[in-house]
């Protein structure tokens, strides 16, 4: 009987207690099999690996996965040789399959659980369907698809309903081999098996597979075949339940940010940090293999077949010792990059205070740094007066022996990522700022936007309570205790460095054609393939600007969403570019 001839659905004699679907279908000769087939589950496709007589044909088809799809292969002889055709973009998924042999399954002896099951229809609520595959993290099917799938012969689609609401409480997708490619071995699979959370019905999920094996049994297939998630071990307790045994047939899936978990592993129980984290999150996606030397100071190592690369976050041993040391020194890296047209700045090394006072008195105002240095430390900014640059003199010397000082330059600071020659993302960088309510003090102001500061960025960027904090603050005409108007902004650094509070806008696709030609050039004259030049520009549409100085280690995380990661792995592992490709 069937229960699209129910009068009244909620009939107990229309509930799910072995009733079943359809004529019985004569058994035919099994036919030649079909080559190359897949059929579409809403979700993505079921593509029979046993169809393909190539290999490679197979890996090409995988790859073909739509976006926002989950494709899945079985049943092909060698799955091992199907990755190696695309071993970054492909993986044997971490299931487990399973097999019933309907010779052996045993109608159980017990009481319908009242919920009636039937076939999908056209008319059933897509909406409803989709939500309950969300709410266990699976993929829902795209629109319009479940009105297509009951016309096709290869799909058996069954619905739980509730018997008192008329709700729809779960469902499951049936594979009928023979009737998608003239399978030989006269097989069937079951898919996407899912219940409410909420239904409040026991068994329901055991009741669909039963249905659906029946629904094939009377079909005369010979078995079913199901892949579940190795740790699964509640699913795998009801097949176990229900008599499968475990077959070695593997499935492969294609790599993308669905099913990243699965093919990532385990984060190294070395936690780095997230300038380092970026780089080595894009490699495992891609099948490096990834080994942290030093957690604290961000080295590790990536490996792929015979080739290692030890890097320290985004500074890598394709760097030269000779590119390294001419960004290391800025007086160097001003001189070069002067030579091939690069502009720059006055800027002058400064031995002595007299020179410093002198420098001071030609340029009005300027910045004092040391020649060596990273993260901000010893950058004095904007200075005037002579006391301010002998003591900005006297500090930048502790940092390091040699101390410059240039012509200051108003103007937004300007980062650019070029990697491998190429330009690949630009940022403003502006220095940290609070703004008053009329009731909390400057120092307290500082402090709330420092922790915010330092949430958003993994510790990376904080305020320091420093001198230069409180000589910026100063010259506006404020203290640390005083309480800042409601409303007023107050820059409380002159530089933009992250380290140091400074926040960053990407401004990638606004700048000015010269300015990407001016950063190309600039890494060419340095030799080096990753870098970080600050400029300081009047304008981002405009051709003009003066460079600053040139980092040998940027920060890409700070440069999301541009594919920064994605280039710097490019470069490191050419031959892992396609999957990149794909997956953008």
């Amino acid at each position: 009987m069937s229960t699209e001839d129910c009068n009244n659905p909620m009939d107990p004699s229309c509930m799910a207690s072995l009733k079943h679907w359809g004529k019985p279908i004569r058994k035919k000769r099994l036919s030649t099999m079909d080559r190359e087939v897949s059929v579409d589950c809403g979700w993505g496709r079921l593509i029979f690996g046993q169809t393909f007589k190539d290999p490679k044909r197979l890996a090409e088809a995988i790859r073909k996965e739509k976006w926002g799809r989950r494709d899945i292969a079985m049943y092909m002889r060698d799955p091992h040789v199907v990755i190696s055709y695309a071993p970054q973009e492909l993986f044997i998924d971490p299931s487990l399959t399973y097999r019933l042999d309907f010779k052996n399954y045993r109608v159980p002896q017990q009481e319908a659980t009242g919920v009636l099951v039937r076939p999908i229809r056209a008319s059933d609520d897509e909406q409803e369907l989709n939500r309950i595959y969300r709410s266990w993290g699976m993929l829902p099917s795209y629109e319009g698809f479940y009105s297509t799938a009951v016309k096709n012969e290869a799909l058996c689609i069954l619905v739980a309903i509730a018997p008192d609401t008329g709700a729809i409480i779960g469902a499951i997708t049936g594979v009928d081999h023979r009737k998608a490619m003239h399978d030989p071995d006269n097989g069937t699979s079951l898919w996407a098996l899912a219940v409410d959370q909420h239904c409040g019905f026991a068994r329901v999920g055991e009741t669909l597979v039963r249905e659906l094996i029946m629904s094939f049994m009377e079909r005369e297939r010979s078995f079913i075949d199901l892949s579940v998630m190795h740790t699964n071990s509640e699913a795998i307790a009801l097949y176990d339940k229900l008599g499968f045994e475990q077959v070695p047939v593997y499935v492969i899936k294609k790599k993308n940010p669905i099913n990243e978990p699965l093919f990532l592993g385990p984060d190294p129980e070395d936690k780095l940090n997230i300038y380092a984290r970026i780089i080595t999150d894009e490699a495992r996606r891609r099948g490096i293999g990834v080994n942290v030397l030093d957690c604290e100071n961000g080295f590790f190592e990536l490996g792929l077949g015979g080739r290692r690369i030890v890097c320290r976050e985004s500074l890598s041993e394709l760097t030269s010792a000779i590119a390294m040391s001419r960004c290391d020194d800025k007086a160097v890296t001003r001189r070069l990059l002067k030579k091939t047209g690069i502009r720059v700045p006055a800027q002058k090394v400064i031995t002595s205070s007299e020179e410093a006072v002198e420098f001071l008195r030609r340029h009005r105002k300027v910045v004092v740094k040391p020649a060596r240095g990273e993260q901000g430390a010893g950058v004095f900014v904007d200075l005037d007066s002579e006391n301010e640059v002998l003591e900005a003199f006297t500090k930048a010397g502790k940092i390091c022996d040699k101390v410059i000082m240039e012509r200051y330059v108003s103007g937004e600071d300007l980062r650019l990522i070029v990697i491998d020659y190429k330009h690949v993302a630009s940022a403003v960088r502006r220095p940290a700022s609070i703004r008053g309510n009329d009731l909390l003090s400057v120092r307290d102001l500082i402090a709330k936007q420092s922790r915010r500061r330092a949430a958003a960025t993994d510790g990376e960027s904080t305020i320091p309570l420093d001198e230069e904090t409180c000589r910026t603050i100063k010259r506006q005409g404020y203290c640390l205790d005083d309480i800042l108007p409601e409303g007023e902004t107050l820059v409380v650094r002159k530089t933009a460095n992250l380290h140091t509070g400074g926040t960053i806008h990407d401004v990638t696709n606004q700048i000015h054609p010269s300015l990407i030609q001016a950063a190309e050039t600039a890494a060419r004259a340095l030799q080096i393939p990753v870098v970080g030049f600050d400029f300081l520009v009047p304008d981002l549409d405009g051709p003009d600007y003066v460079f600053i100085e040139a980092n040998e280690r940027p920060g890409l995380a700070n440069h999301e969403p541009q594919p920064t990661a994605e280039r710097f792995i490019d470069l490191l592992f050419p031959q892992t570019r396609s999957f990149a490709e794909t997956k953008a």
